[in-house]
């Protein structure tokens, strides 16, 4: 049904959470910070950029945060970047060191940056879509002698809303990356650009045949964006969107999920546009 590299198995148990502790904090935004959770015992498989794991708090609930951290990272942490919009989300927010979470997955598709290898990347990103993406970006600058040329647009509210701001700034100075940053309105000492991440993906200059798109963020964003790459001719088979919905299960068992004929937690997150576009189309699908 689509072209993204599939998940693996989460393992013999997909429904039964393990225990990570809270082991750093780090806030990120008004209302976003940035979790790594340590295993207790036994880590979870290794995840792959664009999955995601269901984090349960107890007593409260469970909700499907994608990982941000880096997919290389070797001693069994998870790191997640969680912006808090409802209780669980919001409990998640608000806890502290040493906090017992339960930890289910890795679950989804990926971002699969290794199909692109040889291409130019153009990674967009609208506010907390920057999360999943993260991995991603990380992933190719480890391997960046296998890309092209890497473009990386990044959209905000106002500047004190990017995430990983002292981040961004290290990926800004490097010659192999092109970051460019830009915000809803003008805003007092900000002299980067002004206006939605469509702005500067239009006007970037492009090889249609030889462009791989990623995208995360609000879904009119990622449908413009991907209107505008579509319009310049690079294929809906290399636009890759990352897809969000009421995931309950992550397993594909409970159909809360359900986005037509996928089942976004076993059929996404990630998924390219040939199959997300068409979709994304009809009105409260």
């Amino acid at each position: 049904m689509t072209s993204v590299a599939a998940a693996p198995e989460a393992g013999p148990e997909p429904m039964l959470p393990v225990p990570y502790l809270v082991a750093g904090r780090v806030v990120e935004t008004r209302d976003s910070v940035t979790l790594a959770l340590k295993p207790v015992a036994q880590p979870r498989p290794a995840v792959r950029p664009g999955q995601f794991m269901m984090l349960a708090v107890p007593g409260i609930g469970e909700v499907a945060i994608s990982v941000s951290g880096d997919p290389a990272a070797a001693d069994g942490r998870l790191v997640h970047t969680i912006r808090a919009v409802g209780a669980v989300s919001t409990a998640l927010h608000n806890a502290r060191l040493g906090t017992l979470l339960g930890v289910r997955g890795p679950f989804g598709t990926c971002w699969d940056a290794t199909s692109a290898t040889g291409r130019d990347l153009v990674i967009v990103a609208g506010g907390v879509g920057l999360a999943p993406l993260r991995p991603l970006v990380l992933d190719v600058l480890r391997y960046r002698r296998r890309y092209g040329r890497v473009v990386l647009i990044v959209g905000a509210r106002t500047p004190a809303e990017f995430l990983f701001r002292a981040e961004l700034g290290g990926w800004a100075a490097r010659a192999d990356l092109e970051v460019g940053l830009t915000i809803d309105q003008p805003a007092a000492g900000w002299d980067g650009g002004v206006g939605l991440v469509t702005e500067p993906l239009a006007r970037l200059v492009l090889d249609p045949d030889h462009t791989m798109a990623f995208l995360c963020g609000p879904e009119p964003m990622m449908r413009f964006c991907a209107r505008i790459l579509l319009d310049r001719g690079v294929p809906a088979r290399d636009i890759r969107v990352s897809l969000e919905r009421n995931m309950q299960c992550g397993a594909g068992l409970c159909g809360h999920c359900q986005l037509g004929p996928l089942l976004v937690c076993r059929d996404g997150p990630v998924v390219d546009y040939a199959v997300a576009g068409p979709l994304l189309t009809v009105r409260e699908l």
